[in-house]
């Protein structure tokens, strides 16, 4: 089957970082919201995401879709010890600071700025980027997420022993190599099938 293309209307693509609400426009055509099939709505997870573009382009394979959504929620937001949400939020921003996801990072760097109440750091991760001199804790979260965005493997023991040197258990460890590498693999999808707008 040929999917049908679409040209997004027009708008303005946002070229900088900003913890802004932006708005995302597929290149393929999604379902409408009013043909998605039940098993398409299940696999959603959240009723709310069928007003998305985005999960109802990814609904076209709903088996694959649920699966994407409920790791992307067990990551963020299962609260059963590991690292605060703060820092999980962090560690997607960075990766998709690096990945150059615009649309990822808004939404990431707004959370990571909400619940640790550092609204300043999180600008200057955005503005400067990966590189950026935060606090030795957060710059081992931020190096570590890019270790791993960049070339998977050359992320290591020396990471791992810089992140415990920052106080982060294993539980925290695996949560930032959880939000790092699914971020990775999901920037590269949301930037494959569409682009970011500014809202109006």
């Amino acid at each position: 089957m040929t999917e049908k293309t679409q040209t997004p209307p027009a708008h303005t693509e946002p070229v900088v970082f900003t913890r802004d609400q932006l708005d995302w426009l597929p290149w393929l055509e999604p379902a409408a919201e009013e043909t998605l099939t039940p098993r398409q709505k299940e696999s959603l997870v959240d009723a709310a995401r069928a007003k998305s573009p985005y999960f109802r382009l990814l609904a076209r394979d709903p088996d694959i879709l649920e699966a994407r959504t409920r790791t992307d929620k067990d990551i963020f937001y299962n609260p059963q010890a590991g690292l605060p949400r703060a820092e999980r939020e962090l560690a997607a921003a960075a990766t998709s600071r690096l990945n150059g996801c615009i649309y990822c990072a808004s939404v990431h760097a707004r959370h990571a700025a909400i619940y640790s109440k550092r609204e300043r750091d999180v600008q200057k991760l955005l503005d400067q980027g990966i590189s950026v001199d935060l606090d030795p804790r957060w710059n081992a979260i931020v190096a570590a997420s890019a270790a791993l965005t960049g070339i998977p493997i050359d992320f290591g023991p020396d990471d791992i022993d810089r992140l415990r040197s920052v106080g982060l258990d294993d539980l925290a460890i695996i949560d930032v190599i959880n939000a790092a590498s699914f971020f990775n693999w999901a920037n590269r999808l949301m930037l494959s099938l569409g682009e970011p707008a500014t809202t109006d």
